[in-house]
């Protein structure tokens, strides 16, 4: 129950309004209630507990509802807290010891950094609406992506490259280009270019082009880290597989350090080219590779190098050679090498095709051996 109360004075003296509890003038109500503890402009309650026997009290001394109000202990005073990017990061690292991994994607989520946690890399390339889809892997991806046709004396055979600089430069394996003649790289656009050999290492099966009247506008991939790859991870492959440019496959990473071994001879890869038909739509050659004792698609020849691969189960076929071997992130984590084909006539095409195992060159081999294939190459 409530009461309102007024001022001496705010009123005629010949009010004689009743007080609701005492039966006496309001006035002379007034006047008790002015003497007792509590103030008739109601201040803010105190912040301690008022001693027995202050509450203002009528007729007797019981305390009135009217002026007696609980109050709480006095509290404690209030911690200060920080505000802006300090106390959202603050909060997020309290989460991360209390759900430890997990936290990786929610500090990717509130900070906007577009890392995919426990992703290889630190970047992403794909679009927030399409990450971890291959959809938008290839969509990011392609762009960087190029068909390589080399011509030499033997004829003509067909792979793939990956752009890294806007000014041109192209890295593909050294088997694509060698002892060719001539090199043509469409880009993804459908428009041709003439590119020259830069360096090549025959040991890494590596080698750096580089376009002549580089257009502008070129997109650069994204190299990633090979090292934090881990068997199971999605990959996505791109490449021209028997001339089809921009063919996108997927598939997963199925061993690390495979030891696979090329052919370094350049007049084996012109000899594997005559035994195949070469021609113009020579995408049918199938680089020889050996790989645990064994020997496929052909004869390697005496003069071989060994490297560590990356094995994957994403459709590889002639022509993916020198393409990207892409995580979906969107980085490039190998440069596709060597695939196995079933076909026991590699003049038949009917039986020859993927069967799941292919092997790429682990993009920090690619990296340290960048500066070396920019000053010639170590076959200089």
């Amino acid at each position: 129950m409530t009461e309102s109360f007024r001022r001496s004075g705010e009123y005629p003296q010949g009010d004689q309004q009743q007080s609701a509890y005492s039966g006496q003038p309001y006035e002379q109500s007034h006047q008790q209630q002015h003497a007792s503890s509590v103030n008739p402009e109601w201040p803010p309650p105190p912040a301690y507990q008022p001693a027995p026997g202050t509450a203002p009290t009528a007729q007797g001394g019981a305390p009135t509802a009217l002026l007696t109000e609980p109050v709480s202990s006095a509290p404690a005073a209030p911690r200060k807290r920080a505000k802006g990017p300090l106390a959202l990061l603050a909060a997020v690292a309290i989460a991360a010891a209390a759900v430890g991994g997990g936290t990786a994607y929610a500090f990717q989520e509130l900070t906007g950094n577009d890392t995919a946690a426990g992703s290889a890399t630190s970047t992403s390339v794909v679009t927030a609406s399409k990450k971890g889809t291959v959809a938008g892997v290839a969509e990011a991806v392609s762009p960087s992506i190029v068909e390589i046709s080399a011509t030499s004396n033997a004829g003509s055979s067909t792979g793939s490259g990956v752009v890294v600089t806007t000014g041109g430069e192209i890295i593909t394996n050294n088997h694509v280009i060698s002892g060719a003649s001539q090199i043509k790289v469409q880009l993804s656009n459908g428009k041709s270019y003439t590119a020259s050999v830069v360096g090549t290492d025959s040991k890494k099966d590596l080698a750096l082009i580089k376009l002549e009247d580089a257009p502008s506008g070129l997109t650069p991939a994204t190299l990633g880290d090979s090292d934090a790859v881990k068997v199971g991870d999605e990959v996505v492959a791109i490449g021209s597989p028997e001339g089809l440019t921009g063919t996108v496959t997927s598939g997963i990473v199925s061993a690390l350090d495979r030891d696979v071994t090329v052919s370094t001879d350049e007049s084996q890869g012109q000899q594997q080219q005559q035994q195949q038909g070469g021609g113009s739509g020579g995408g049918s050659e199938q680089w020889p590779f050996e790989f645990g004792g064994q020997e496929f698609n052909g004869d390697t020849g005496s003069s071989t190098t060994t490297y560590k691969a990356l094995q994957t189960d994403a459709s590889l076929n002639p022509g993916n050679s020198g393409g990207a071997l892409i995580d979906m992130n969107g980085n490039i984590i190998g440069i596709n090498s060597a695939m196995y084909s079933a076909a026991t006539d590699s003049s038949s095409s009917s039986t020859a095709g993927s069967v799941g195992l292919g092997f790429a060159i682990p993009v920090n081999t690619v990296k340290a051996d960048l500066a070396s294939l920019r000053s010639g190459g170590s076959d200089s």
